[in-house]
């Protein structure tokens, strides 16, 4: 039987009138493909939110932020560290990190520095970088009086906290070039969302009534405009089954759950971007799970010619994808495939997606099995 290497996960989303991820002048994002300008979600927006269900769901949070010693001051503080100390304690911890290779720079008169990269870590490694600066509480008071403090404290505990991992730096991975040794390469590969079709912006000009205006006033409190789009988007992603369990040092168990709350939290998630406004909030029609042993295999080729359809885009892109699944499947080596299957709104299965299951709870549970095998008794 094939080794699982790889899971792929496809879903087709169709979103109603939204902007759930803005360029810098406020307007969805788009993509020029196969000669056709769609509606892009960017990996990274819809990656925070996989994330961050992730974390909620198993309880281990991660923080990704360049106020680390903002967080490390508050820490201190609680511990009965006045102000300047506080302050003085987290500048050393990041100062004796990488021995000066990364800056602190100034955000606010008042408030503690800002380090020049960004850091990403479990949150309980801000206390276990609070505990260092506690322990060295006696040569940082020191130090801080002279006109130019070093670094004081030993770099090896604190590099050891920078490098410690929760279960989405394992599946994301970190980089941080200023301090190698804690960089984990990531197991996930994440794709760009973008649109089966063609779209166009739509501007939508919108005022607030003041409901405490001055005699005779009839306008407006306020007016502006802001761009949305709609579209059924192709959505990509994968694992690298054996990098992840290297980065869980060969913990299978852990593997399985990071595996199936990913898949879950894939196809559970949308962007959080003017959804007050727009509340788009649906779940995918299609999502297509394939257990690969050579490699992992992008459907985006299906849609570089734009879909056309006369009453809609989503079922003309299920059968498009179907299609080309189906081309691919004679083109490629079939016992590459492990296993797959598929769910979604269709009531009849989709063809060359594998066997159907009966709903998301199911699909994941499927592909989880089929990477690491059933659960045992």
């Amino acid at each position: 039987m094939s080794t699982p290497k790889f899971l792929d996960v496809h879903v087709l989303q169709t979103l109603p009138y939204s902007n759930v991820n803005r360029d810098d002048l406020g307007s969805p994002k788009t993509v020029v493909y196969g000669g056709a300008e769609r509606t892009r979600i960017s990996s990274q927006s819809w990656k925070r939110v996989v994330r961050h269900q992730v974390e909620a769901r198993l309880g281990d949070p991660a923080v990704r932020t360049r106020r680390i010693t903002g967080q490390i001051c508050e820490r201190l503080s609680a511990r009965g560290w006045d102000a300047g100390s506080a302050e003085n304690g987290a500048r050393q911890i990041v100062l004796s990190a990488a021995k000066g290779g990364i800056k602190l720079e100034k955000e606010k008169e008042g408030e503690p520095p800002v380090t020049s990269v960004l850091f990403y870590l479990p949150v309980s490694a801000i206390d276990s970088l609070a505990d260092i600066a506690d322990e060295h509480r006696e040569a940082i008071a020191k130090e801080s009086a002279k006109k130019s403090p070093k670094a004081v404290i030993p770099s090896d505990p604190i590099v050891a906290v920078l490098r410690s991992r929760n279960a989405t730096v394992n599946l994301f991975g970190r980089m941080l070039a200023e301090l190698p040794s804690t960089e984990v390469d990531g197991a996930v590969q994440f794709a760009h969302a973008f649109t089966t079709h063609g779209t166009s912006v739509e501007v939508d000009f919108f005022t607030a009534v003041d409901d405490v205006p001055k005699d005779n006033d009839r306008g407006s409190g306020h007016m502006n405009a802001s761009q949305f789009s709609t579209g059924t988007f192709y959505r990509y992603a994968n694992i690298d089954l054996a990098g992840l369990e290297r980065n869980l040092d060969g913990d299978t168990a852990a593997a399985r759950e990071l595996v199936s709350e990913f898949v879950r939290a894939f196809v559970a998630t949308i962007p959080s971007g003017k959804q007050n406004a727009t509340a788009a909030a649906t779940l995918p029609d299609l999502a297509y799970v394939a257990v690969r042993s050579d490699r992992p295999v992008s459907f985006a080729p299906a849609f570089e010619a734009a879909v056309r359809g006369e009453s809609g885009f989503a079922a003309v892109s299920r059968d498009r994808l179907s299609e080309y699944a189906g081309r691919l499947r004679e083109l490629w080596w079939p016992d590459t495939v492990v296993a797959e299957c598929h769910t979604g709104i269709d009531a009849k299965p989709v063809d060359n997606l594998g066997p159907a299951v009966s709903g998301y709870p199911a699909l994941v549970e499927t592909a989880v099995a089929a990477a690491y095998g059933p659960v045992g008794p």
